[in-house]
């Protein structure tokens, strides 16, 4: 019976400004590659296009939940995109619940999702946490940093790269930061407390496809480890 892994891709990889085709056909090698022993859900982030529509909706004085309506619906356009991108091999149309994403496994050799529903506090990271726990699966999450940092890196310079951390000390760090829509944290609040209450191995890489190879091999990878 083949492994299931469930992966968080985070928007800003797939549309950084525009769509990164190196990077999403390297995704595709990669994924293809290891069809013969896994099967792949992946749950996309609604990155740059999530934020352009928050945004303006913040503007516009609008509750957090018609924000996070707006991001939800990014992530799933952006599952569709994928969806045609990976042709006949990907499911032709978007599961609305976990049991589809299931059934849908059953026909596909990868499945793609968005954020399955609306939930308070929570992005597409949830989401695919939630189905990992759902589907027995290992957690990867694959986002425009390499792993988790002391600081975001990208704004301080002296941040220290974490190689390893307990779900108990990242659902801490996690919790301290104050929750908004589009938020760039590396895993989401909701996801930390999952992962820690189902203890979910969880992997956080960068968009290094060689770091996914090495974690379906089970080798030394560039990125960070949360368990135990």
């Amino acid at each position: 019976m083949k492994k299931k892994i469930v992966l968080s891709l985070g928007g800003s990889i797939i549309i950084p400004k525009e769509v990164d085709y190196k990077f999403l056909n390297k995704f595709k090698e990669t994924l293809r590659k290891n069809y013969g022993k896994y099967q792949f859900v992946v749950v996309c982030g609604g990155g740059i296009i999530a934020r352009k529509y928050i945004t303006a909706l913040k503007k516009q004085g609008k509750s957090l939940k018609e924000q996070s309506l707006a991001g939800i619906r990014a992530t799933r356009m952006n599952a569709l995109f994928m969806t045609q991108f990976f042709g006949k091999e990907a499911n032709e149309t978007l599961p609305k619940d976990m049991k589809e994403v299931r059934s849908n496994l059953k026909q596909n050799k990868v499945v793609f999702c968005g954020a399955l529903r609306y939930a308070d506090n929570e992005t597409s990271d949830g989401t695919a946490a939630k189905l990992a726990h759902f589907l027995k699966a290992d957690f990867v999450n694959l986002s425009n940093v390499s792993g988790l940092y002391s600081a975001n890196p990208k704004t301080h310079k002296n941040a220290k790269f974490i190689p390893k951390i307990t779900w108990d000390d990242f659902e801490k760090r996690a919790l301290k930061i104050k929750y908004k829509p589009g938020q760039h944290f590396v895993l989401d609040q909701k996801a930390a407390v999952i992962i820690k209450e189902h203890k979910i191995k969880t992997y956080l890489i960068g968009p290094d496809m060689s770091n996914m190879l090495k974690i379906l091999k089970s080798d030394s990878f560039h990125g960070t480890l949360i368990y135990g």
